[in-house]
């Protein structure tokens, strides 16, 4: 029978080995909380826990229903300051469709649009709600659809 030879692992490579690749981690105090004093933190305690009491309760006494429909009052001047800070961020968007020397933008071709609805098809301004345009340069046309159901083109 052969006899089996094993390396021989000598205990320096191993060392120097482990110190090639292993690292070192610090560790990393997490920056320290706020904190309160003792005394006053007992005291905050103190006043939470008696607000969160419930009031005792008279004989005799039904707890008065709250109405469902009403809300306080700083929640409509929350919700008014809310919607004028989304109407400052709206962004003013111009589209600008050139071709052949010509140019027109958004507001051009839906001032035409309504033209159309108003001269052409005879139907009233407060009447026309929604459009949606298709430019085709190529052609010099645009496609339209009106309130969903009116639908046509004009040149452009």
């Amino acid at each position: 029978m052969a006899e089996i030879k094993k390396p021989v692992v000598k205990p320096e490579a191993t060392k120097a080995a482990d110190t090639k690749t292993a690292t070192v981690t610090a560790p990393v105090a997490a920056p320290a909380a706020k904190t309160e004093p003792v005394a006053e933190k007992s005291k905050t305690e103190a006043k939470e826990t008696e607000a969160k009491k419930p009031a005792a309760k008279k004989p005799g006494r039904k707890p008065a229903a709250k109405k469902p429909g009403r809300k306080p009052a700083a929640a409509k001047k929350e919700t008014a300051a809310k919607t004028t800070a989304t109407r400052k961020a709206a962004v003013k968007e111009t589209v600008h469709v050139q071709f052949a020397g010509k140019t027109y933008t958004t507001e051009d071709l839906v001032k035409i649009a309504k033209d159309v609805w108003k001269y052409d098809l005879k139907k009233k301004v407060g009447d026309f709600k929604t459009v949606e345009l298709y430019v085709k340069p190529e052609e010099s046309v645009v496609y339209y659809v009106i309130n969903g159901e009116e639908k046509g083109q004009f040149n452009i």
